[in-house]
């Protein structure tokens, strides 16, 4: 009976590598994007709607935000990086 140890090693390094790793540097670069918002940045949120900081919370993890409607307050958390890197300030 051969041993299925290589087996269970080369599936679980193919997990880390392809599943753990890329979401720990997602993870990080997210932090890193909502570290270094600032007031005037052009974002976009989850839900889609497109808006300038017009001020940031660091307290309370929360920002208000301008649109053409008026003005927001929304959670940080909420500023999608995939869509606000598209944007040009």
């Amino acid at each position: 009976m051969e041993s299925q140890f290589p087996y269970l090693l080369l599936a679980a390094l193919v997990f880390l590598f392809f599943i753990i790793i890329p979401s720990f540097r997602k993870s990080s670069k997210e932090k890193k994007f909502l570290k270094n918002l600032k007031k005037g940045d052009k974002i976009v949120t989850t839900s889609g709607i497109h808006a300038r900081i017009n001020e940031l919370d660091e307290k309370n993890n929360t920002c208000i935000v301008e649109t053409m409607a008026g003005k927001l307050k929304i959670e940080k958390s909420a500023i999608s990086i995939e869509l606000s890197s598209n944007l040009k300030s």
